[in-house]
């Protein structure tokens, strides 16, 4: 219940609270449920009352958030900027980190482009019955169909022919047939 010397007008409803944090309703429930939000007040018709730290805080995770930071980053940070032993050392790791999952995130998704641009680039991109993008995707990793039937299993060794590139010993028994 909210206290009697809290001030009426510097409360504000979860509604408000979302619309000037840009937080939605449910996020900031789901936010208090995790612990990252402390529980406000509620009036006495049972409606939660936030103060103005509670807006601090939520606008605090929503930018940690936008920048990419886990749930368990921003509870870390968040319990660094609580404290009065606040290290820039520590926030500094936590951060360092952070970027570290970027760069390699970055990395995987530079891979990921240069798989599909070569899928794109192999795909006459016509009207055709069996699609080459596709027949690739239902491959596993190993160049393997998932339990395709053997119509789908044709196509998709096709496919894997077309993407692969041969190997030294492929290229050397496909130009010694040719004589």
């Amino acid at each position: 219940m909210v206290e009697a010397g809290m001030n009426a007008t510097s409360l504000l409803t979860i509604g408000v609270l979302s619309k000037q944090s840009g937080v939605s309703v449910e996020t900031i429930r789901y936010y208090e449920r995790i612990g990252l939000l402390p529980k406000p007040p509620r009036s006495m018709g049972g409606h939660r009352l936030y103060t103005s730290e509670h807006a601090r805080r939520l606008l605090f995770i929503r930018r940690a958030r936008a920048l990419g930071f886990s749930l368990a980053d921003v509870r870390a940070l968040l319990g660094l900027s609580g404290s009065r032993d606040v290290t820039c050392a520590k926030v500094k790791k936590i951060t360092e980190e952070h970027i570290a999952n970027i760069r390699q995130k970055a990395k995987e998704l530079r891979r990921l482009e240069r798989v599909l641009t070569s899928m794109v680039a192999h795909c006459s991109g016509a009207e055709v019955e069996d699609c080459q993008i596709i027949d690739a995707l239902a491959r596993n990793s190993r160049g393997q169909v998932r339990r395709a039937s053997s119509a789908t299993a044709s196509r998709a060794r096709l496919a894997r022919a077309s993407f692969r590139t041969p190997s030294p010993a492929r290229r050397w028994r496909a130009s010694n047939l040719d004589t």
